[in-house]
């Protein structure tokens, strides 16, 4: 742990896309230092430290720096199917870990980040930047308030397009081994995390998947999926990346007493039977157009503020000796879901989870 007044400082673990972000919002917290990146190519990484105007430190693995007493945090931005090994390693050096979404392409392997973090006393946080968004805290605290009513029916929509480049020039992206599935365990997953957030468990799934607009790849480009939640309601869930030329994300959540509509962060429809003063400032506040795209054709059209408002969470569990909002058991969830949708698909089944 860092001393009083000095910054907790913070290392990056893959220099791709994704770690910018992680970078840019590092610049706007206050008490962090990003101090070193960790790329198996050195050519990767000085990029990322000349892009940003970072002054960083390179190293070809973690070794050096998890031996680093003025490191403190380490953010794990590798393809999704390699979380793992560098999560326990960073875990049992003592170092709080971050990882990027998903925690990890199976059950079994969130269960052995959880499991390490849990036994070396450090704390873990899955990205899900999307719990962060204004709109989204404004929808959850409707759910917590029971303005709904019984829930039920979630609905949520990830139409988004990638073109075939976008697959070919990964190297990992489209692969089983290290994307872990497509669409849902890419792309979707975040609007599968927020349903879940929102609605609660599931106990019961049937989902179809297909691959229909690429090619050369493994994973899925187009799926849906019904769900039955713990609560009796029920849920859709649509996830692709073969709808050119992409649509904005959705969430509906509907009950006995109200409709919520989120269309990425604008709210679309905000109505109950039971009306209050603040819901007119909900509709003023999110009737405007963001003009982003949210990454449904870009995936670097997205804004970096949730990265930088989930890493101050993480920040701030760490020095008050909190819990951060999205745990690893919480990354854990959204795995699962994704896990027995395409076990479904793989079965003709309805599958069950306990």
């Amino acid at each position: 742990m860092a001393n009083q007044g000095q910054p907790l400082g913070v290392a990056i673990v893959g220099c791709g896309m994704i770690a910018r972000f992680h970078a840019r919002a590092l610049a706007e917290i206050p008490g962090t230092k990003l101090l070193a990146l960790i790329s198996r190519s050195g050519k990767n990484a000085q990029a990322m430290n000349e892009e940003l105007k970072l002054s960083c430190d390179i190293y070809p693995d973690l070794a050096p720096v998890l031996a680093r007493k003025d490191i403190h945090i380490i953010i794990i931005t590798t393809p999704s199917g390699a979380h793992l090994e560098p999560a326990v390693e960073c875990a049992r050096a003592g170092k709080h870990v971050v990882v990027e979404k998903p925690l990890e392409i199976t059950v079994d392997r969130c269960d052995t980040i959880i499991r390490e973090c849990d036994a070396n006393k450090v704390l873990l946080c899955t990205i899900f930047p999307s719990r962060f968004g204004d709109a989204n805290v404004e929808l959850k605290a409707a759910v917590d308030a029971k303005r709904f009513g019984r829930l039920t029916l979630g609905e949520t929509t990830c139409k988004w397009w990638r073109t075939q480049a976008y697959y070919d020039e990964g190297g990992w992206k489209g692969t089983m081994a290290l994307d872990g599935g497509g669409a849902f365990m890419n792309q979707a997953i975040h609007n599968v995390d927020l349903l879940l957030w929102m609605m609660g468990p599931v106990t019961h799934v049937t989902g179809f998947t297909a691959t229909l607009a690429h090619e050369r790849i493994e994973v899925e480009d187009t799926g849906v999926a019904c769900l039955k939640f713990q609560n009796g309601a029920l849920g859709v869930i649509q996830a692709t990346t073969s709808v050119h030329p992409g649509l904005p994300k959705t969430i509906g959540i509907h009950g006995d007493k109200g409709t919520a509509v989120i269309e990425q962060d604008d709210i679309l429809k905000w109505d109950f039977l039971e009306p209050i003063a603040h819901d007119n400032d909900v509709k003023t506040r999110f009737a405007q157009k963001v003009g982003a795209s949210g990454g449904s054709s870009n995936p670097a059209a997205i804004s970096h503020q949730g990265h930088t408002r989930q890493l101050t969470d993480f920040v701030n569990a760490i020095k008050l000796g909190g819990k951060p909002l999205v745990d690893g058991r919480e990354g854990r969830r959204a795995v699962e879901l994704i896990q027995a949708i395409y076990a479904s698909n793989a079965s003709g089944k309805v599958i069950h989870i306990k």
